[in-house]
């Protein structure tokens, strides 16, 4: 009876809407607009289940490699060395956001896509669950960090099959220099060097997770980097695209409440299960979200394993007798 509870909650359909009381949800915020809001139960659901609370959990494990990269700096990747170069990593539990951090204020216009219903979930008129982590990119910005990595859990409006489900997990990492300990005459040097310092960390990240490889940049467009670019990484044969990257925009650098005349930045996102799908060998993204112990124990904190198939039926165990004959021997 619990497995087939657990599987009719888990095929519950992420399109039926619905209006969210708080008596089922009493997470749910006070400002919640049923009238407006487009999030069925089951995506909130997911915005509690933390999955990367255990440590043993593949996206864990794989966030734990990127931090302890950025903690260690190798000087290879690191050439260009800051005092205050810590790289904390920011868990952001909420995923609600307001729009004017999410978009605008990341120079997303009101006509893009990414802003549509049919894209986004909206709480209400002016706060959605973030479709990417990089919306917490200007408040900490505004707390005057200088290098930060943010990680969290992410929802977009997406068709769902093996690689695409509407709930998963982003990583985003800035890092900003003073023009002047650059030492540069113009804006325009000390971008070109922080472009460079960009690739060489990015390229020494790849490393780091997919071991000696082969790596290659590609032309892409993002509203608040220029240049903008995507890292693909040789794997299996095959090109894979890892993440987005870039200069950070200018006026995104001034909504923050900095001055672009003296700092520039870089920023990059990554999502988690695209890599850890290849790096343990998980053939389906949904498998990240099962509670069913057969998937949950064969990862260990710190180790890269192997998955292994199993039933998609839950496990079943059952009692069995024997009457056996006077007389009966084993051989």
């Amino acid at each position: 009876r619990r497995a087939n509870f657990l599987k009719a909650k888990l095929e519950r359909p992420f399109s039926s809407l619905g209006v969210l009381s708080k008596e089922e949800f009493p997470t749910l915020p006070s400002d919640y607009d049923p009238e407006f809001s487009n999030i069925p139960s089951r995506i909130w659901e997911m915005t509690q289940d933390k999955l990367y609370t255990n440590p043993n959990h593949p996206l864990s494990i794989i966030k734990s490699k990127i931090h302890s990269y950025f903690q260690s700096k190798p000087q290879t990747y690191f050439p260009l060395r800051k005092e205050k170069d810590e790289f904390g990593m920011f868990l952001s539990a909420d995923p609600v956001v307001h729009i004017k951090k999410c978009f605008d204020q990341l120079l997303i216009p009101e006509n893009h896509v990414s802003r549509k219903r049919t894209d986004t979930y909206y709480l209400n008129r002016e706060k959605v669950l973030r479709p990417h982590t990089s919306a917490h990119q200007i408040q900490n910005l505004e707390k005057g960090l200088d290098s930060f990595l943010v990680f969290g859990d992410v929802y977009r409006r997406d068709e769902i099959d093996s690689t695409h489900y509407p709930a998963f997990h982003q990583l985003e990492g800035v890092r900003m220099f003073g023009i002047s300990e650059l030492e540069c005459s113009s804006v325009k040097a000390a971008k070109e060097i922080v472009c460079q310092d960009l690739k060489t960390i990015l390229e020494g990240l790849a490393g780091a997770l997919f071991g000696k490889t082969d790596t290659r940049w590609v032309d892409e467009y993002f509203p608040f980097t220029d240049p903008s670019l995507e890292l693909e990484v040789l794997y299996n044969e095959d090109w894979l695209e890892i993440l987005g990257c870039g200069v950070i925009e200018d006026q995104v650098i001034a909504n923050s409440g900095r001055n672009p005349e003296k700092e520039v930045g870089w920023a990059f996102g990554l999502g988690l299960e695209r890599i850890a799908m290849r790096l343990f060998q998980i053939p389906d993204i949904r498998l990240f979200w099962s509670k069913d112990e057969r998937f949950i124990q064969q990862f260990k904190e710190g180790e890269i394993t192997i998955f292994t198939p199993y039933s998609k039926f839950p496990a079943c165990y059952k009692d069995m007798s024997f009457w056996l004959p006077d007389g009966f021997h084993e051989n």
